[in-house]
Formats: C-alpha cells, structure tokens, sequence
C-alpha cells in the first residue's frame, strides 16, 4: 500500500496490535519488533533489531525449506492502480529458548517514498496448538485407510492355509491381553517354540505382526 504516514508512527501504531508484529525490510534486516512479539517469541526488541529475520526465527514454510523473510514474495506488479495482495502463510519458526512453534503469517506492505524505501508489516500468531490437531488428524485418517485398504483386500479375507488348533490358541491367549511368557508357560512350550507358531500364524494370514494377526484373526472370525 501507498501510504504518507511515516515509519516511527507506523511503529508506534503496530505496538497496539494484539499479534506479534514486526517490520523488515526487502532484505530481511528487522526494522521493529512489538511487545507481543518479545512475548511470542521470547526475543526483546534490543535483541533482534537490525539483524535479519532468517537469522533470529531461523523460518521454514510448511513444505520444511527456507521461508521468505522479506520482500521476495511482495507484488511487483500492479493491476487497476492497485498491488497484488500476499497470501497468509504459516511457518514454523525458533523461539529464543529453542523451542519451534508454528505460526500464521500475514503481510502488510507499506512503501516509505520519502526515504525510498519498501517495508514489510509482518502480524504472526501462534498456530501450534491446531497444527498438532491437524497432524493428529491425518495420523487418524492414514490408520483408518489403512484398516479400509486390508478389509477390501480380496486377498486378505481369508488365510492362505488353515490355522492348527495351537495357532489359534496362542491367537485367542494373545487376544485376552497375555503376554508371551506366560503363553509360553501355559501351554508348556517354549519362548523360541512360541515365537515359531506366531511366524507360521504371520506367513498364514499374511500379516506382519501379532498385533495385526490377531485383529485380523478377530476379523474373521477364527477365535472369538
């Protein structure tokens, strides 16, 4: 934006902000820092000012490379008299005890034309909080795709040979929450014995570990 207000108003005005604020210029060198971004980022003002914004928040966009710190991504182009806007973005960023959290980044740009000179309004606020939720989620929805993809799997629905009356035994024991050794102990065998039933009951419903063999065992009903 085009704008006659001059940069230390500017400054005192960002200091107003509930969000973390801070002003750098096309090189990333920061030319203000507010109250809520000393608290966010746990950086004073004294501590930061003049430096580069890569440098103190060492920022990585969502896709985990070097985030844009200054002016690269403003518009340079105008359509109708007026600049293209800059998206929000997140980016997870270090915090000076050296934590990262993420955080959601929108830009305003303002054009100093008395000293020559483009800066960028920087308003972040933490996000950290729902990225984990959104990570969660997706960590939910890849097991149940998983669960999906082993239930339609013509192949999967049944063992390629029949379990012995011992295999499903040690599936049923593993069912009702036993542990190996006391399996092993109960059906007098040994742990090396145990362990070769569970490969041959792995190999027989193609599965990869007892965990899966005995959801799977459940699934079809081989034990109860």
């Amino acid at each position: 934006m085009t704008t006659s207000i001059l940069e230390p108003e500017l400054f005192a005005l960002l200091e107003q902000t509930a969000d973390a604020a801070y002003t750098v210029t096309a090189d990333g060198e920061i030319c203000s820092w507010n109250s809520a971004a000393e608290e966010l980022f746990g950086y004073s003002a004294s501590e930061v000012l003049r430096r580069n914004i890569d440098e103190v928040l060492e920022a990585r966009d969502a896709l985990g490379t070097r985030a844009l710190a200054g002016g690269f991504d403003a518009p340079t182009r105008h359509t109708n008299g007026a600049s293209r806007g800059i998206g929000n973005f997140d980016l997870q960023v270090r915090m000076r005890d050296g934590r990262r959290i993420w955080v959601n980044v929108s830009t305003i740009v303002f054009d100093n034309h008395r000293m020559g000179r483009r800066l960028f309004v920087r308003l972040a606020h933490d996000i950290s909080q729902r990225r984990r939720k959104e990570e969660l989620l997706n960590q939910m929805m890849e097991v149940a795709h998983r669960l999906v993809r082993i239930t339609d799997d013509p192949s999967e629905h049944a063992p390629v040979e029949p379990l012995s009356e011992q295999e499903r035994r040690i599936l049923k024991l593993f069912a009702d929450g036993g542990n190996p050794a006391a399996i092993a102990g109960r059906l007098t065998i040994s742990g090396q014995t145990l362990r070769n039933h569970l490969h041959h009951i792995n190999r027989k419903l193609r599965t990869h570990n007892r965990l899966e063999a005995v959801t799977h065992a459940q699934r079809r009903g081989l034990i109860e």
